[in-house]
């Protein structure tokens, strides 16, 4: 009997850790898929014989798909079974990926980046439903696994990109996404439980209508603070805030609201969590994206020391959550949190060290700082989000999540644009590291203001 009892409890931890393993290859595509392909736009560029404003639109419209498709496929997973979207996503990542490389123009390849942005935007908020539904203790270290794989891909795919076109050209891009789809799929089909029945939704249990008034809501503002970058549109910004006025009353009118506004306007928690991803975001992607063009413009440094300096973001982050997530299973989420918002603002203030001559290693060391300040907001923020939701309402929480996470990556760019549009210096430098404090004191306040016991996470049934 005992000889059984291990066997079966060997038998769960197999299929938690393949489960596991599953998902986080699945939801890491879309992070390295965002990150991976800005080596090859030089290459893109005479490829296809466009400038760089036809590279814009091609990230632009990658960012606009995720932002708008994760909350949907979040909720199209809670209706109609989260493994079978999980699959479907991995399907779409795999026919954009072998289509790709066959681009005719540029257009073409947005097209192809558009579909892997709504195959890839299916997986993490169908993955994160099935882990509140298996996993029911620990959660936090769970999650800080699923944390490592989204941030280490992201910040590892420059480095993937550059030797891929390196050895080869831009298709290996695509193509480099197979092994991943096809570990992920085998573990899925054989450790993801199975779905029940589908049922058809009760009527206006979808709100197609809300889904499409969201889309042009997102939409709309996405490109305002893409207007950033040449200008302040007040037009699209007027245009926001009227959406915005017309989606609030409009969902909260709905019996059975895409968005559940009222909700959200009841619990502050979810909007507090929403807005400081959003923030967190923006401080993170200004310093991934602005740091390399600033080391290798102003202090001259090659592509590969650029890369090992930038290592010091995702080494320390990978080092670091894995403790702050034992952490959080003891004490809950604030105190990680306000901690991590102490650093991120140390590490914004350390950027206003560096100078013309200032050391690889202390350029190491201040990136460092950074890089451990991630460890701590990308678990700790969303062990607080699902504390404050149904496990029933994973999908699309998760997925507004995701959505929170492309807001401040768009904010990131239009903060760079505004730094570094007339050239990078020193001086532009230090007044990107003085806005990025700015934010950071605000990520701190948002942090006081949880809850004392927020991201205590309860068993689910």
């Amino acid at each position: 009997m005992r000889n059984m009892a291990v066997t079966k409890a060997e038998r769960s931890a197999q299929g938690h850790f393949g489960l596991i393993v599953a998902i986080a290859l699945g939801t890491m595509l879309n992070p390295l898929n965002t990150s991976m392909i800005a080596v090859a736009f030089s290459r893109l560029q005479e490829e296809f014989a466009v400038d760089y404003s036809a590279i814009s639109w091609l990230i632009a419209t990658y960012y606009v798909a995720s932002a708008v498709a994760q909350p949907v496929m979040g909720k199209l997973g809670d209706l109609f079974g989260r493994k079978r979207l999980f699959l479907a996503g991995l399907g779409l990542v795999t026919v954009s990926s072998m289509l790709a490389p066959f681009s005719a123009s540029i257009g073409w390849l947005m097209v192809f980046r558009v579909i892997q942005a709504i195959g890839t935007s299916a997986l993490y908020p169908s993955g994160m439903g099935i882990i509140r539904q298996v996993v029911t203790s620990k959660l936090a270290r769970t999650l800080g696994v699923m944390s490592i794989f989204a941030s280490t891909s992201a910040a590892f795919g420059p480095s993937v990109g550059g030797i891929l076109l390196h050895y080869s050209d831009w298709p290996a891009i695509f193509l480099i996404n197979f092994p991943v789809i096809l570990v992920s799929f085998i573990l899925a089909v054989r450790w993801m439980p199975k779905d029940g029945a589908a049922q058809k939704p009760a009527p206006g249990a979808l709100d197609g209508w809300g889904i499409l008034f969201f889309i042009v809501l997102i939409v709309t503002w996405l490109f305002f603070f893409l207007s950033f970058q040449t200008g302040v549109s007040f037009g699209l910004l007027a245009a926001a805030l009227a959406l915005t006025a017309g989606f609030y009353v409009f969902e909260a009118r709905r019996r059975h609201p895409f968005v559940d506004v009222r909700f959200l306007a009841a619990n502050r928690q979810v909007t507090l969590v929403y807005l400081q991803f959003i923030l967190v975001n923006i401080v993170f992607y200004s310093v991934m994206f602005g740091i390399p063009s600033y080391l290798q413009q102003v202090r001259a440094f090659d592509s590969q020391q650029v890369g090992l300096l930038m290592l010091a973001i995702s080494g320390f982050g990978v080092f670091v959550t894995p403790l702050v997530g034992r952490w959080i299973d003891r004490k809950g989420s604030k105190t990680p949190l306000i901690t991590g918002s102490l650093i991120v603002l140390t590490g914004a203030l350390l950027l206003l060290t560096l100078h013309d001559d200032s050391s690889p290693a202390w350029i190491f060391l201040v990136l460092a700082v950074l890089g451990i300040s991630g460890g701590f907001h990308n678990l700790g923020l969303q062990t607080a989000l699902f504390a404050s939701v149904a496990t029933s309402e994973t999908g699309i929480a998760s997925g507004l999540f995701m959505t929170s996470r492309f807001m401040g990556t768009i904010l990131s760019s239009s903060l760079l644009g505004a730094a570094f549009g007339h050239g990078i210096t020193t001086g532009k430098l230090h007044g990107l590291a003085a806005a990025c404090a700015v934010i950071g004191v605000l990520i701190l306040w948002l942090s006081l203001r949880l809850p004392a016991r927020a991201g205590t996470v309860k068993p689910s049934n």
